[in-house]
């Protein structure tokens, strides 16, 4: 069906609401995706609610996100079940900020 893609994110935990911010580009030129999520890291609960997120925006199950690395850091790497056309074109119709 479709391939597995990666795509790195930037956590902000405990915010009022679960939302997608834009694309963070660092000076090295690395990107991540900016969300903030309202749960706290406590258990995986912020884990589950950024697959949970991710998933929303780009119209897959929550199934298909899974966290590859970073279960304690605010820096994590998502393997997405969706072709790399479908989630660079959802990553570059993201705001870009600044870091």
């Amino acid at each position: 069906m479709e391939g597995k893609s990666t795509l790195a994110v930037y956590v902000t935990p405990r915010a009022n609401k679960d939302e997608v911010l834009g694309l963070r580009i660092a000076e090295d030129g690395t990107q991540e995706v900016a969300v903030r999520v309202t749960a706290a890291p406590d258990s995986g609960k912020a884990n589950k609610a950024v697959c949970k997120l991710i998933a929303k925006e780009l119209g897959i199950p929550k199934s298909a996100v899974a966290l590859k690395r970073g279960e304690t850091s605010r820096h994590k790497l998502l393997e997405c079940e969706a072709t790399s056309a479908n989630l660079e074109s959802w990553i570059s119709s993201l705001p870009a900020l600044g870091v």
